[in-house]
């Protein structure tokens, strides 16, 4: 069934349905990082991913298995809510063109936290824009990212300070 699902798949590429490869995109890559095994393990689940947009958002839930000492979510499964997403987002709206490289990743905590917490990546326009001239005329930028960590109340909880490195791949001589 997996395999003629594939076929049919690979069959609209092939015959340039871009708009059905557009919208189905978003879907596959939320569908492979939810069965992504570090997510999995870590019990993060991705609830949303909007390419266009530049908008993701993850969860992880609070439980016995990502549970610390005290009742508390583990800081190393709260660090991994924002690993794969944010560079997803930028690599999709930058294109083919540019490379996109993790730097540094820093958690700050401003308490425990009890219960389940949310994480909304987010990429706007004005970043992208900004972040393509920047590259335009310096060739190779690095570019710091601060994403909120909420808990059900949306109170921010922790925050997660991501730096990377982007690139175009082919500088001119």
């Amino acid at each position: 069934m997996f395999r003629h699902a594939k076929t049919k798949f690979d069959k609209l590429i092939k015959e340039g349905k871009k708009t059905t490869h557009s919208q189905l995109l978003p879907l596959a890559i939320k569908n492979r990082l939810n069965t992504y095994s570090p997510l999995v393990g870590a019990g993060i689940r991705i609830k949303t991913v909007d390419l266009d947009n530049g908008l993701c958002v993850v969860t992880l839930p609070l439980t016995r298995l990502n549970r610390y000492t005290g009742g508390i979510q583990f800081s190393g499964s709260v660090m991994m809510l924002t690993e794969p997403l944010l560079r997803v987002l930028l690599t999709h709206r930058l294109g083919k063109n540019y490379t996109v490289q993790d730097k540094s990743m820093q958690v700050e905590f401003f308490g425990d936290i009890y219960g389940d917490i949310t994480a909304r990546v987010r990429l706007d326009t004005e970043q992208l824009l900004e972040i393509i001239e920047q590259v335009a005329t310096e060739g190779e930028i690095q570019r710091v990212f601060c994403i909120d960590i909420t808990d059900n109340h949306q109170k921010v909880v922790a925050r997660v300070t991501r730096t990377f490195v982007i690139a175009l791949k082919n500088k001119p001589v």
